[in-house]
């Protein structure tokens, strides 16, 4: 099974200008970097010593100056609006917090560890188009959104909530992703102590799971 890491790179085009934004390791830098995919790549990380670990991994880089290194909240140090900006292993909050604080760039890759439905909301909302949004699983499930940050999308609610992709052609993984939420829903219900408002707002989420999972079932 391809790692987390291995399918974002997978997303990522090759373009001039490439930033990391929250690096952590820079594993997607150096895949850029290595294979060519870029001629200028910025790490960025709002913790300096999170930086220096991309930095250690990029030392040949940032030494020839293909790689520059950015301590900066999201983009804000960065000196020029990237080709191509990736944001992975964040809260979607935090996602939202970063693509405010600037323009859209022109292609982004997104890989929020939860509120993606936050994250699709907003992106529409600033009228971006998204090319990919999907769920998938190296053990454990994520979102990736690979998008433009310009020509309109139009979204569903039901598309804002789970994703268009998931939706129209799930994958085997967002089927597994489905079956063991409802596994949980269901076993909250088993709880007596979850009661009134609450109790309704789990049995609304499991109809809305079970809908999907009959009508993609439906389909196979």
């Amino acid at each position: 099974m391809p790692s987390r890491i291995e399918i974002i790179c997978s997303h990522l085009p090759s373009v001039r200008s490439f930033a990391d934004i929250g690096c952590d390791h820079g594993f997607c830098t150096q895949f850029m970097l290595e294979n060519g995919r870029c001629e200028r790549a910025y790490i960025s990380d709002i913790s300096r010593e999170s930086l220096k670990k991309a930095e250690r991994l990029l030392e040949e880089y940032i030494g020839a100056g293909t790689c520059v290194s950015v301590c900066a909240d999201g983009m804000s140090g960065l000196p020029e609006m990237p080709d191509l900006v990736l944001i992975a292993g964040m809260g979607g909050e935090e996602i939202i917090h970063i693509l405010s604080d600037a323009d859209m760039p022109p292609l982004f890759v997104l890989q929020p560890m939860r509120n993606t439905d936050k994250v699709r909301a907003y992106l529409l909302s600033r009228g971006c188009r998204i090319r990919k949004d999907y769920t998938f699983s190296d053990g454990k499930y994520y979102d990736l959104i690979v998008g433009e940050g310009t020509g309109g999308d139009e979204y569903s609610d039901w598309e804002i909530a789970y994703g268009r992709d998931n939706l129209k052609n799930p994958t085997p993984d967002f089927i597994r992703k489905l079956k063991k939420e409802q596994d949980e829903l269901r076993k909250l219900l088993e709880n007596p102590a979850l009661t009134g408002e609450s109790r309704d707002e789990v049995r609304e989420r499991l109809y809305r799971l079970e809908a999907i999972t009959d009508a993609i079932e439906g389909d196979i």
